[in-house]
């Protein structure tokens, strides 16, 4: 078609981006904060729900590979079929083990370094994720409202966590040319909180 163009080799963000999509994903500007403060890396085991998509899960697989372990829990099937594919085109998915099973009820796992959530309710998990946690191990949830975060902090009160905080992440654009530099017209807003907590040692 006489087109110059340039191939390169796609990181994580272009696999996160292109996915098949099913439910809506959490953005890359968030799910790197959530890497960061989870420390997740190389020998983690992190429990995640709900996988959704599973743009989430192909990150956390990513940096807990290739001695690490992804667990994630979702209770729709059709879901669950479509994070496979999505986690197989990236490469991941034999670092990830998917769950159909309700998170809200029972964590399987013990001795984990991390729990991550993005879910509607994940209040109702804090029992859970405290009992499973080894110590000074992390929760995170990811939730698009202040009063499911609200709900969720005081859960963490509740149950022990130390640590807890909360925070929201807003990354702006910029256009850049000589003479013409300024803030795109357009950004990423409000996506969501995401809310941390630690586990204490005994």
């Amino acid at each position: 078609m006489n087109v110059e163009f340039v191939a390169l080799k796609p990181y994580i963000r272009d696999y996160v981006f292109k996915m098949s999509r099913r439910t809506q994903i959490i953005y890359p500007k968030d799910i790197a904060l959530i890497i960061f403060f989870g420390n997740i890396q190389c020998g983690s085991r992190v429990v995640e729900a709900g996988t959704g998509t599973g743009a989430l899960t192909t990150a956390l697989a990513t940096y807990v590979k290739p001695s690490g372990r992804v667990y994630s829990y979702e209770i729709r099937k059709e879901f669950i079929e479509t994070a496979v594919k999505n986690l197989e085109k990236a490469g991941v998915l034999d670092y990830v083990e998917l769950k159909n099973n309700d998170v809200t009820q029972v964590i399987e796992e013990k001795d984990l370094d991390a729990v991550v959530l993005d879910l509607a309710t994940p209040w109702l998990v804090v029992p859970h994720a405290y009992s499973t946690l080894k110590g000074s191990g992390i929760f995170i949830s990811f939730s698009p409202t202040i009063d499911q975060t609200v709900k969720t902090v005081e859960a963490l009160k509740e149950n022990g966590f130390v640590n807890i905080e909360t925070i929201e992440c807003l990354v702006r654009e910029m256009q850049t040319e000589r003479g013409k530099t300024r803030p795109e017209t357009l950004m990423t807003g409000h996506t969501g909180y995401i809310t941390l907590a630690r586990k204490a040692l005994k």
